[in-house]
């Protein structure tokens, strides 16, 4: 199986879980490995027999930014749903990171994975 991947996408929300948090929109940043087998589209070079991932890009940007969840995981979990659900993703890796949660670190958040992966 091959791999699909999208790094560093961005998009402010409303995230947290402290008062002043909920009037606010903060950044969240966003990797994914896609499972995808690519042959297909590698042998006719059509978008239509690949994971289109200015597609899945602009749907998880406009669900990101019209989300209203308290925690990063509820929002990872989501993601992963509509990717499984309306991209039939077999398996994907999700890094979901909230940049200056925490004043000492760079940024927190969680990786999840969902699926199977074969080989």
């Amino acid at each position: 199986m091959d791999t699909v991947y999208i790094r560093g996408l961005r998009a402010a929300t409303v995230i947290g879980v402290y008062h002043w948090e909920r009037s606010i929109r903060q950044e969240v940043v966003l990797d994914l490995e896609l499972a995808a087998d690519i042959r297909r589209a590698a042998d006719g070079d059509r978008i239509e027999d690949a994971l289109d991932y200015a597609a899945i890009s602009a749907r998880l940007l406009s669900y990101i930014e019209g989300s209203d969840c308290r925690l990063i995981e509820t929002l990872a979990e989501r993601l992963a749903a509509i990717l499984r659900e309306e991209f039939a993703v077999p398996w994907l890796r999700l890094r979901l990171a909230k940049p200056g949660a925490v004043a000492q670190a760079a940024e927190v958040g969680v990786v999840i994975e969902r699926g199977e992966r074969s080989r």
